[in-house]
Formats: structure tokens, sequence, C-alpha cells
């Protein structure tokens, strides 16, 4: 069975079809591997942890260096091609225009990408660093200073260079190139029809395994700081029958945004997390150290843009530690893993952008604001610690994912805003569900951009379900090593993905000019024409 477009489909469907539109090659085969993995945990029990973590040691360690290069090598490649010739290319072609607003295109961008980790990690992790910095003595100006330079390379321009290529490149080769929105098309520069055998199959395959595993680790962390919080606030058991309750509450919701599709469903929401977090962000701001944040915010960017260069190659070669591997390492792995499901999304919902402002748009703003987010909430922490108050390495140390609800209880109405934190990670649950859903059923059904109903239901429980096993049968290891195992095939494909993209652009670039010269042309002919004309009226 080939790979299939957009093509129309009958007026009418009846039995299992009216409900499933799949590609065969790759749907099941999909499922068949999620659940031999699923499997394997529940058998292995309590021996899955210690297994996975042994999986996850032996990838960073050995593959660090790799996730290191490809990650320069993917922030590197989307600004040359921001800033060459290739930027005024336009999705979609030259006279397409944007399907959503600039304010909803970035609501969507940040929801989908980031919003779960920067509600999970916002405090804990500059904590994590100023206590044990990796080049520093902890609790120290020093490691205050370099616990925020690392937070910021994990969580800015790195991270979001990579969603760049793989959404410029999906984007581009379907909305100008004709081709399905699904991860073979990109290949088809390197090798032409076959992305519609198995060649092509075996990359959809990858890309759904990253996205679903990538997506589970996120939910993951977000149940985890959920259930953390409703024990912090409210004194609910924090164990993992509330856990999993949760995943099944929210799965549920983001079924039903996924049945609304992208602009009833995921756009609207996209665009109410960020109008909550935006709130949640100038609460903090106000009534915090207001002009220590926006101090910090300067210091903090100013000394990541000093360090970027050691920190982002920087190896461990000398130190023979084991540091990088928990943090970055797990990062860029994560990073890769998640960047089919955002990669995707992003290229959805950016038909009619040019070339320089997707990438642009894509690399600054979210980075942008999540630097802003972080020295608000990160840098606010690691004050609180410096003087002394706060407790809040404590609590990082007992379990990181209270820390947001400890860091609140140093400022008025604790209350309140502890309802709002845990409505916003669980609204940010939504989003990455739902959106990465549609990501997946679209990766299943041969790049179809509307799939039946009863395909888009499937995938959301199918996540909830993944993250939920995940979590009973290894916590927090499994979820990790799930994005990281997945993450390392990856890494090879999108440096791939950057050569072929840069052959299709060229091409693009060519035949562009070719048909302003043809236009050029056909204005000079009409033009002698009406002169000929003019002068054969004349005499």
């Amino acid at each position: 069975m080939g790979i299939r477009g957009e093509e129309k489909q009958p007026a009418k469907k009846t039995g299992i079809n009216k409900y499933f539109d799949i590609h065969k090659p790759v749907f099941w085969p999909s499922v068949i591997l999620i659940t031999a993995m699923i499997a394997a945990t529940l058998l292995l029990g309590d021996q899955a942890e210690s297994l996975f973590s042994t999986i996850q040691s032996t990838i960073t360690d050995n593959g660090g260096w790799f996730f290191v290069i490809a990650v320069n090598v993917f922030i590197i490649f989307s600004l040359f091609i921001a800033f060459s010739r290739f930027g005024n290319i336009r999705l979609g072609g030259e006279d397409a225009e944007p399907d959503f607003s600039t304010l909803a295109w970035f609501a969507m961008l940040f929801s989908a990408g980031m919003g779960i980790g920067i509600m999970f990690w916002s405090v804990a992790e500059p904590i994590f660093h100023y206590l044990s910095p990796p080049m520093a003595d902890g609790e120290t100006v020093e490691a205050a200073q370099q616990a925020m330079n690392l937070t910021y390379l994990h969580w800015g321009f790195h991270a979001w260079g990579i969603y760049a290529v793989v959404g410029l490149s999906l984007g581009f080769f379907a909305f100008n190139r004709g081709l399905p929105l699904s991860f073979r098309s990109v290949f088809y520069p390197l090798i032409g029809d076959r992305i519609k055998g198995w060649m092509g199959d075996v990359i959809d395959i990858l890309a759904v395994l990253a996205t679903l595993f990538g997506l589970a680790t996120s939910l993951g962390l977000g149940v985890l700081q959920v259930s953390a919080g409703l024990d912090h606030v409210f004194g609910l058991p924090d164990n993992i029958y509330l856990q999993v309750g949760i995943i099944v509450a929210i799965t549920g919701v983001a079924t039903v945004s996924v049945v609304l599709g992208i602009d009833k469903g995921v756009r609207v929401l996209s665009e109410m997390n960020v109008r909550i977090a935006a709130l949640f962000l100038v609460f903090v701001i106000l009534v915090g150290p207001t002009i220590f944040i926006f101090d910090s915010f300067i210091q903090n960017f100013g000394g990541y843009l000093n360090s970027v260069a050691t920190f982002s190659f920087w190896t461990e070669s000398y130190a023979g530690t084991n540091w990088q591997s928990s943090w970055t390492i797990f990062y860029w792995a994560w990073w890769i893993s998640w960047s089919p499901y955002v990669g995707m999304f992003i290229a959805r919902i950016s038909k009619g952008r040019s070339v320089k402002e997707f990438v642009l748009g894509v690399l600054i703003v979210p980075s942008i604001i999540t630097f802003l987010w972080m020295s608000a909430f990160g840098g606010t922490a690691i004050s609180l610690e410096m003087s002394g108050t706060g407790a809040i390495g404590d609590a990082v140390n007992e379990n990181v994912a209270t820390a947001l609800f400890v860091f609140l209880e140093q400022f008025p109405l604790e209350m309140v805003t502890s309802i709002i934190a845990i409505v916003l990670i669980l609204s940010f649950f939504v989003t990455s569900s739902d959106s990465g859903s549609l990501v997946i059923d679209g990766l299943t059904s041969g790049g179809k951009l509307d799939a039946p109903v009863g395909q888009r239901i499937f995938w959301a429980q199918t996540e909830g379900l993944v993250a939920a096993i995940l979590l009973v049968g290894g916590g927090l290891s499994a979820l990790q090593t799930a994005s990281i195992s997945t993450g390392l095939p990856f890494a090879l494909i999108l440096l791939i993905m950057c050569y072929s993209l840069h052959r299709g652009l060229k091409r693009e670039y060519k035949e562009n000019q070719q048909k302003v010269k043809d236009k050029e042309r056909d204005s000079y002919e009409d033009l002698v024409k009406d002169t000929i004309k003019n002068q054969k009226q004349e005499d």
C-alpha cells in the first residue's frame, strides 16, 4: 500500500472505515511495538526501573558527544537557512496567507512546545544547579549565575532550534512540494518515490514512537506535579492511584479537544493557556522582588550569551563526571524525541509564513518568554535560597514535584496561586496531549490533515495509557529512558533531514527565480508588441 496524501475521500463511509482511515504499514507496526514495550514494562515489574536506568546511563554515557554535536548543528543550520537567500521563500507558495493570527500562532507554539516542562522545572532546575553546579562551588554567587546559564541553555535557543528545523522541513515539503504532511516526505530529495515503500514506513514508525514516548515523558512529569500539588494544597494522598486517576481524567478532556480539532479545540485551549500563564507570570513579577527579576533577567541573558559556546560544546571530557548525562544530554534527547510532535504541529499552523519569519519566530519569541519565566521563578527561588528563607532547596531534594508549590508559599494568596498553578499544568497537559494525538494521527494515516474522529480518539487514549503504564512500571526513570531511547536514532534522522531540506529549498529558489525571469520576459515581450502596435497605428 503506497503513501497517500490528502486525496479526496468518498462522501460516506461505513463500518470501521467510518472511524479509521489508516496507513497500515505504519499504523500496525507502531501499535505492535508500543504494545510490546508496554507489555515488557508490566512483565518486568520491579526490575523495570533498574533496567530503564541502565539503558539510560548506557545511551547517555556513550552517545552524549553525538547529541551535543547534533543539537549544535540544528541551531546553526536553522539560522543559516533564515538569513540565506532562502529566507524569503514562503510556506505554501508566494501567494499563501497565514491561517492564524500572529498572536494565536505564538500561543500554540508556546503551549505545544514547553508548557508542562517549564511548570515542572522553572523552580526546581535552577535550585538543583545552584546547590550542585557542575563547574563551581555550590550555594555561591558563581553557582547562582551558572545555574541560570545552564537553565537558559536547556530551555532556550537550542531546544527551539531543533523544533525549527523539523517544523520547517515538514511544512516546506507538504505545502510547497505537494507531499503528504509526514516525516517520509522530507526525504523525497534523497530517495525519491521510495518514500512510498518500506523506507518511508520505517521513518514514520520511528517518528510515531519518538512522539508517543516524548509525550509520555512530559505527561508523566505533569501528572507527578499535579499530584504533588493536590497533596500539598488539599492533603490528597500523593500516590500512584491519584496519579493514574489524573491521567484518566485529563486524557478524557484531551479526547474532547482532539475531536473538536485544531481551530475549535487546540487553538482555543492554547490561547487560554497563554493568557493564564501571562497573568501568573505578571503576578510573580509584581508581588515578588520586581527589580531583582528584571535585573537578573538582563544579567542572566548576558551570562547565557557569554557562556553558550562553552556550555553547548561541553562534554565533561576532562572532569570525568556524569553530571551532563542526567541534565544536558537528557534534555537534548527529550527535545529530539519531542521534535516530530512539536515540529509537525508547528508545520500545520505555519502555512503562509516565510522561512525567515518562521525560523526567527520559532527561535526567538518562545525562548525570550521562557527566559523571562525562568528568571521570575527560578531566579527568585535562588534569591530566596541565598537569603536563607523559603526552604525551597529542601523541597527540591525531598520531592522535586513540590518545588513550585513551596515557592508559591513565599508570596501572598498562596492557596489561590497554587490552584491556578494546578489548573495551568492541567491545561498544558491537555494541549500537549491533543496536539500530539493529531500529529500521530497524521503519521499513521499517511499524512492526512483531517483523519476520522475515531482515529483521533484512539491515539489520545493510547497516549494516556502509555504514560500511565510507564509511570506505574518504572516511575520517572521509565519515562526518561523512553525519551532518550527514541531520541538517539531520531537525532541521526534529523541530521539527514537538514541536508534534504537544503536541497529542497535550493530547488524551490531556482524555480522561483525562473518564474521571475519568465515574468520579466513576458512583460518585455508584451511591451515590444504594444510598441510595434502603436507604431503601426501612427503610420
